[in-house]
């Protein structure tokens, strides 16, 4: 099989790697364009599946337009078998259409649930107690196509997005294999996705991002978690805005939804609707992430 990957953060390179680590005949990568950043901005940045690609000697196209012709044509030259998509952008009909095998994507989600841009931080932000990874074939709504595999794992108390990420990431890999492994035999068996089931994972925008201290204790808590490491859940202290990037939670029905509690030493605990939100790792503007007790050393709370 002729295979194009389609992919662009870290969270794809080890399921590019897999692939060609397998043996599997990688005609062509397509990833996101370069961009400037660094300090000053100055700096292009490449793609983690660039750099990845490129280590390896594969074939990188990085098109601004996915319907341009010059794309097409290009894309049409690698005569692609399938299609592998993993974290990448939303695909025209031309494009996931063109392979006679079709175009698969690996989803951060047990579909249909957490259909969407942020699967990983709703579904921790919701309390869900597992989540998963779901191979299925591209068609013309996002995230509905049919299921061909899924593998799902547990979400622990201590759990938030980034080490959610690092897991899924390479289960991913391991699930996305047997995909093709099943395609390449054709042994594929589909279901259609439950429409009656679906929930959304919108993309997350910094307002998103604020603590509600009138919302309940443990939904700010789940919220921290999965806003962690990023985009970052935050809240303004003494005029300044704070990110927080663990917490625990004390349940209290005594408190003062947005007063902040400390001793200026060893704790701060912001309250909520039902309890405080016990702080435990934060970053003020301009400054390193540091633990509370570290923070608070150098700034004091004015109740």
């Amino acid at each position: 099989m002729r295979i194009v990957f389609m992919g662009t953060p870290d969270f794809a390179v080890p399921c590019l790697d897999i692939l060609y680590n397998s043996g599997y005949n990688i005609v062509g990568v397509i990833t996101a364009t370069d961009k400037l950043g660094g300090r000053g901005g100055k700096k292009l940045i490449q793609s983690a599946v660039k750099r990845y690609a490129t280590e390896k000697n594969l074939k990188v196209l990085q098109p601004k337009n996915l319907k341009s012709p010059d794309f097409i044509d290009e894309l049409k030259e690698l005569k692609a078998d399938l299609q592998v998509v993993v974290a990448f952008r939303m695909l025209p009909e031309l494009v996931w259409d063109m392979p006679r095998l079709g175009t698969y994507n690996l989803h951060g989600s047990l579909l249909p649930k957490y259909r969407g841009a942020a699967p990983i931080n709703w579904a921790i932000i919701n309390g869900e107690l597992e989540t998963g990874v779901t191979v299925f074939k591209l068609k013309h709504k996002i995230d509905t196509g049919d299921v061909l595999l899924q593998e799902s794992f547990k979400i622990r108390p201590w759990d938030n997005a980034g080490t959610v990420h690092n897991k899924m990431m390479h289960l991913g890999a391991k699930v996305l294999l047997e995909a093709i492994q099943l395609i390449e035999n054709d042994s594929c068996e589909f279901y259609a996705q439950d429409d009656t089931k679906v929930t959304k994972a919108p993309k997350i925008y910094h307002e998103d991002c604020q603590v509600n201290t009138g919302s309940e204790v443990i939904l700010e808590h789940n919220k921290v978690r999965g806003l962690s490491p990023y985009p970052t859940a935050w809240s303004m202290l003494n005029g300044k805005k704070i990110k927080i990037f663990q917490t625990d939670y004390e349940l209290d029905t005594n408190t003062i939804p947005g007063q902040w509690e400390t001793n200026n030493k060893t704790f701060l605990k912001l309250h909520c609707k039902d309890g405080k939100l016990v702080i435990q790792d934060l970053q003020l503007a301009g400054k390193k992430r540091m633990k509370v007790s570290e923070f608070l050393n150098g700034f004091s709370i004015i109740n």
